[in-house]
Order: C-alpha cells, then sequence, then structure tokens
C-alpha cells in the first residue's frame, strides 16, 4: 500500500538535504516578502525562469494554484515573453496555505517550481478532536511500561569516540518485556555531572553515528532508533527492512489504539529519557530532545508525555492533524486519510485510533519552552498541519519559519536551534570546557 515515491521522500527526508541545481530554474515567489498574507487579501506570484542564472525569453508555462495538496482551483497557460511575469491576484477566505506550481518544457525536459502563501497561519486550528480519555490512556499505558525492568546494557565502540568522548551502543529493555530499544550514546569522558539531550528520528530505519560535537561541548547525546533492532548494522540491512517487514509500518494496526505501531514508539522515547535519568552522569535534571520530521513529532510527543523533558525543538514535525483530509485541507505525514488512502484507512476505527497518536493532541500537554522551525514549502508534512498543532502549545515557544524551505532546513536554522539547546542546557555555551555541566 506503500508507493515507492513515499520511501524515496523518506530517504530525502532522513538525509536533510536541499533540492539539487538544475541548469533551468523556475523561480516562483509570493509579493510579500514574509510570504504571509490576512484571509481576503490578494497574493501575487511572481514567476522566473532562469537558464545559467539568466532570464530565459518567450518561456511558455502552466501553473497550478489551490490550497496546499488538494486539487488546484485555478489553472492556466502564460507566455513571458521577457521571462518573467506576475500572476493575477488570488486569495483564500479561510486561514491556510496557498501553492503555485508552476511548469515548464526547456529542450524535451520539464522543470517545475512553486511557492506556498501563507494566510493568517497563526489562527489555524486542528480539525482532530482530542478523546475524553487521551491522558488516561497514556498514564495507564506509562505506568504499564515503568513497571518493566531497564535491564540496559551498553558496548563501547571504540572507533566512534574522541579524545573527549566516548561512545557506546546502547540496549535497553522497552515498554514490555523482551522488546529493546536501541541507540547511540555519547558522553564526556571527563568525570562530572552534565546535562542531556535526546535526538529522536526520522521516518524509516537507518545506522546512527551518535552526536560527539555536542558531547565535547558537555553535553550527553543518545540518538535512539524506533524498531526495536540495533542501530550500528549496514545501511543494506535497514534499507532490506524497509521493503519488507517494515514497508508502511507508520499504518500498522492503524485500527487497533492499543497495538497501534506507534504506541512502541512513543512509549520508547520515555523509556530513553528513563535511560538518560538512570546513568549517574546525568546532572538529574537539565534534558532536551530536538528531532525532524517523525523526529520532529517525537520531540512534541516525548515533551506531551514526559514532564521530565525541560526544553523541545522540533524541525517540520510529522503526524500533525492527521485528519486535515476528511475536512477538505492538508493533514499530516503519513497522509493516512488523504484521497489517495481512503479505501484503505477511511475507517472509523481507524480514525478513532488516530486521534491517540495524533501530534495535534500531544502538542496541547507541552508545557516546556521549545524553538521550532520549517517552510512554507514542505510537501511532505504540510505547514497547514503543523501549524494546527503548533497553534495550540500554550508553553513559551519560538518559531523560526523559513518560507522558502521545504522538508529540509538551512544551515542556519540549524545553528540557531543548536545554539538555543546549547544555552538553555549550558547557560552560555561558549563557556563550557566539557566540565559539568551548569
Amino acid at each position: 500500500m506503500v508507493p515507492g515515491l513515499v520511501l524515496l521522500l523518506i530517504a530525502a527526508a532522513s538525509a536533510g538535504a536541499q533540492p539539487r541545481r538544475q541548469p533551468v530554474e523556475v523561480v516562483v515567489a509570493p509579493d510579500h516578502a514574509d510570504w504571509t498574507y490576512r484571509t481576503g487579501e490578494q497574493a501575487r506570484f511572481r514567476i522566473s525562469v532562469l537558464r545559467y542564472g539568466n532570464l530565459l525569453p518567450d518561456s511558455e508555462i502552466r501553473f497550478e494554484i489551490g490550497p496546499e495538496k488538494m486539487k488546484p482551483e485555478k489553472t492556466g497557460v502564460r507566455l513571458l515573453e521577457s521571462g518573467e511575469l506576475v500572476l493575477e491576484g488570488v486569495s483564500m477566505p479561510e486561514p491556510g496555505f496557498l501553492r503555485c506550481r508552476v511548469f515548464t518544457t526547456v529542450d524535451g525536459e520539464e522543470y517545475t517550481g512553486y511557492a506556498t502563501a501563507a494566510f493568517q497561519p497563526l489562527d489555524i486550528q486542528p480539525t482532530t478532536g482530542l478523546p475524553d480519555d487521551f491522558s488516561s490512556f497514556w498514564e495507564r499505558a506509562k505506568a504499564k511500561a515503568a513497571r518493566v525492568p531497564l535491564d540496559a546494557h551498553r558496548t563501547l565502540l571504540p572507533g566512534r569516540g574522541t579524545a573527549t568522548v566516548d561512545v557506546y551502543h546502547v540496549r535497553i529493555q522497552n515498554f514490555a518485556e523482551g522488546t529493546r530499544l536501541y541507540g547511540i550514546l555519547s558522553r564526556p569522558r571527563r568525570p562530572g555531572r552534565y546535562p542531556a539531550l535526546l535526538r529522536v528520528p526520522g521516518a524509516g530505519a537507518r545506522p546512527y553515528a551518535g552526536e560527539t560535537a555536542l558531547a565535547e561541548k558537555g553535553v550527553i547525546t543518545l540518538e535512539i532508533g524506533i524498531h526495536g533492532v540495533p542501530v550500528d548494522m549496514e545501511r543494506s540491512v535497514y534499507s532490506d527492512m524497509m521493503a519488507a517487514c517494515l514497508r508502511g509500518y507508520w499504518y500498522y494496526n492503524l485500527d487497533d489504539r492499543d497495538h497501534y505501531y506507534y504506541k512502541r514508539v512513543y512509549l520508547g522515547c520515555v523509556r530513553a529519557v528513563d535511560y538518560l535519568f538512570s546513568l549517574p552522569e546525568f546532572d538529574g535534571e537539565n534534558l532536551a530532545v530536538t528531532g525532524g520530521s517523525q523526529g520532529g513529532a517525537l520531540s512534541i510527543v516525548t515533551a506531551g508525555l514526559d514532564s521530565r523533558v525541560k526544553w523541545l525543538a522540533p524541525f517540520y514535525p510529522a503526524l500533525c492533524d492527521l485528519t486535515g483530509y476528511l475536512h477538505d485541507r492538508a493533514g499530516g505525514w503519513p497522509h493516512m486519510f488523504s484521497p489517495a488512502n481512503a479505501s484503505f484507512n477511511d475507517k472509523k476505527d481507524k480514525i478513532a485510533t488516530s486521534r491517540y497518536y495524533d501530534v495535534a493532541n500531544f502538542a496541547r500537554f507541552v508545557r516546556q519552552p521549545g524553538f521550532y522551525s520549517w517552510g512554507f514549502n514542505d510537501t511532505v508534512c504540510p505547514p497547514t498541519s503543523m501549524y494546527a498543532a503548533y497553534n495550540v502549545i500554550r508553553a513559551p515557544k519560538q518559531l523560526f519559519p523559513v518560507p522558502d524551505t521545504g522538508h529540509w532546513a538551512y544551515p542556519e536554522q540549524r545553528k540557531r536551534a543548536n545554539d538555543w539547546l546549547l544555552k538553555k542546557l549550558l547557560g552560555d555555551p561558549s563557556s563550557s570546557n566539557g566540565g559539568g555541566g551548569r
């Protein structure tokens, strides 16, 4: 049931790569510098076709405009005599995102570009409902998992460390006896008590290297996998798993809230926090969580489930407002209720289960300060869905939107998030010399 395209998107998202350059570029941009409008206001899109950086005259373009992920409401063909033009204004009556996609063919090759205008994004609200027993469901699940011994083991990875950091492959018991959670732990060698950062993964399966750079600054880092298999195997093993036993894991047991795949994942994130708190070198207080895409979702979920987390820094979170498609607007990855998946997933029991796992519902329970970042051009995790979750967070929050990014981030976004995390975890990061935390 999972198209090959979805797997390719996951691979691209995992790599976090920016789009590659091409000899012909179709550049599309709204006429507001911040790409943001009020409902009812007219947005105009500037279109340029460039070849080797210069305008390409007499370019014929085809365009489609409509709410993101929905059927276009306006289409047309234009001739760009000078290589550029401004499309007539379009608007949205309700808060949301309007995407303009532009196509042109040059020497038999089709090229495309797009831009997404925001209309009062801070007024977008979730479509998903909060179950009456949402909190009690997760409290029971956490209490049951807490009774399971951690049974933690770690193995030193000599080739992974540095002069000041040791790196270990970690194995702990997850939410039930016999289930496992694996990760890569990086910790400063110098004796002391340190803050910690939990790194939660994007979708798919892959090996992990650990995070020695932050450990060298005096932060214990734990980078986990979610599938209950070691995270130090050859990459081809994970590719084979994604093509077979893990293919479409985000749909597994979606009709049963007690056995849906993400139950083990969400509880596994709490178990990772348990493990960090068990470490004698952890300072017992200062803990943050970060990740992108599925990892952005897990950052919010972990903070919503566990008050021991003090800060979070999610990038373009998935699994937000999953039922958006049932209300004629974009829903979050994995788009389980999109028209393409309706015959398989659009069932009452699956919709009901989704509400217990929707990040927008966990966002309601986040009480920790957070740093958030994403772009308007994300076609994997639609900004409509991400704002639906962000807007219900009542904790202190800082949003760094970079409109032209898709399902990736500029180095500047990563640096700003890391600086924010280090300031929270260490105080003044420039004063850190690998000593004992705060």
